[in-house]
């Protein structure tokens, strides 16, 4: 499969070195620097919340490299093979996202600077002046050794899989031929429905149980939504900045289109999922169900609140409507910046009134701590894709992404 009729030189390879790689550990360090300063002027509790975000953030975008994949395995879909060696690399970071992830929910339960909802004495102790008969029917599930499991356990097999598949690539490159790409596609099936049934789960526990005693139904579909759009924004953002760079020649307005395609319909979708869990618990008034939105409604929250449903819906809704939109490179860009901005403050709002409360900030903190794991994600990311060639020249599919029309 690696000879093919066209001018493009299939033996490109990224190089991930000088200002580029410069300016990715400058942002690190910066992180870094927020985080320090947030521990040493006492700020734990929203030191933490921000971790939180920010690692939960960067996990779900490298999981979404992997969910990618693995899509299109299945659906034997053609026209992204020739970009497929971005989700590839978000795919293999995942591991050390995952591991982020753990280590700072894991030091939050133990501080008890997060979680306390659930995570705090006597909660569920009937002879304790703390107890919470709520809390207390939920501690079978909600306790910090099964937590800590369940968590591991998702994110070792999303890693697990990451793993197999770049393993699989790599051998499908060496030998050429369908061995490997049919083992990636029963992996794959297998893949999509762990996936599927625990990435509820995993938003359940690591985002929903801050606020131990609201729960929503629909608060999985609702961060899966918000994970798939904004990890089609890196994919696509990242795609853009090679082109510039004069890399993926291969890749054309077909290929963006098709990703704005995506990100316009699956931000329509989240809409949708936003404003179905908030009507109907606005229209049901039920306490215990409407105090999740009431603290939104705080004026402390109340602006970030109607901001977050504006830019995640308006700005795909009114740019990437029309077809030549989607096929414009820099306003694909402008919209994927804004919108990983706006899915940053819906996460912001889905953490910060169950952790921090009215007692939130936004300064050094904030901005440094998702600078830093910004850096973190590119220089990972961005080390992992030098160290292939940028086209996948055995992939079955090669050549109808190459001639991939729409």
């Amino acid at each position: 499969m690696g000879n093919h009729n066209h001018t493009h030189n299939f033996t490109e390879q990224f190089t991930f070195s000088g200002k580029l790689k410069t300016w990715t550990l400058i942002a690190i360090v910066v992180g870094v620097l927020a985080a320090a300063f947030g521990f040493v002027t006492g700020q734990q509790e929203r030191t933490f919340a921000n971790l939180l975000l920010m690692a939960y953030y960067f996990t779900c975008v490298c999981a979404t490299g992997l969910f990618f994949i693995a899509l299109q395995y299945v659906a034997q879909a053609g026209w992204a093979t020739g970009l497929i060696r971005i989700p590839q690399a978000m795919s293999r970071v995942l591991p050390v996202a995952s591991l982020i992830l753990i280590i700072v929910s894991a030091s939050g339960l133990l501080t008890h600077n997060l979680y306390h909802h659930w995570n705090a004495e006597g909660l569920s102790d009937p002879n304790s002046p703390a107890y919470d008969k709520l809390i207390a029917g939920k501690s079978g599930y909600l306790n910090v050794p099964f937590f800590l499991t369940r968590l591991v356990l998702f994110l070792g097999a999303y890693s697990f899989f990451a793993w197999l598949f770049a393993k699989y690539s790599e051998r499908e490159e060496a030998d050429g031929g369908l061995v490997f790409y049919d083992k990636s596609f029963k992996w794959s099936t297998i893949f999509l429905i762990i996936f599927g049934f625990t990435t509820p789960l995993w938003a359940f526990d690591t985002i929903m149980s801050l606020e131990a005693h609201w729960f929503s139904t629909m608060f999985g579909w609702y961060n899966f939504a918000a994970m798939w759009v904004s990890g089609l924004c890196v994919i696509t953002l990242i795609v853009i900045f090679m082109k510039k760079a004069g890399y993926l020649s291969w890749v054309n307005e077909n290929h963006l289109h098709d990703l704005g395609k995506f990100i316009f319909a699956f931000s329509i979708f989240w809409t949708y999922i936003w404003f179905s869990q908030f009507l109907l618990i606005y229209y049901a008034n039920i306490p215990e169900e409407t105090v999740y939105f009431y603290k939104r409604w705080e004026p402390e929250y109340l602006p970030w609140f109607w901001l977050n449903i504006i830019i995640n819906f308006l700005a795909p809704l009114l740019v990437l409507m029309a077809r030549d939109s989607k096929r414009q490179m820099n306003r694909l860009m402008y919209v994927c910046i804004i919108l990983l901005c706006g899915h940053w403050l819906d996460y912001y709002m889905m953490i910060m009134p169950g952790t921090v409360e009215s007692h939130r900030g936004f300064g050094i903190i904030e901005i440094g701590i998702a600078i830093g794991f910004v850096g973190l994600f590119m220089f990972f990311t961005l080390n992992q894709i030098s160290k292939r060639s940028l086209v996948a020249k055995n992939h079955p599919f090669l050549e109808e992404s190459i001639n991939h029309q729409i």
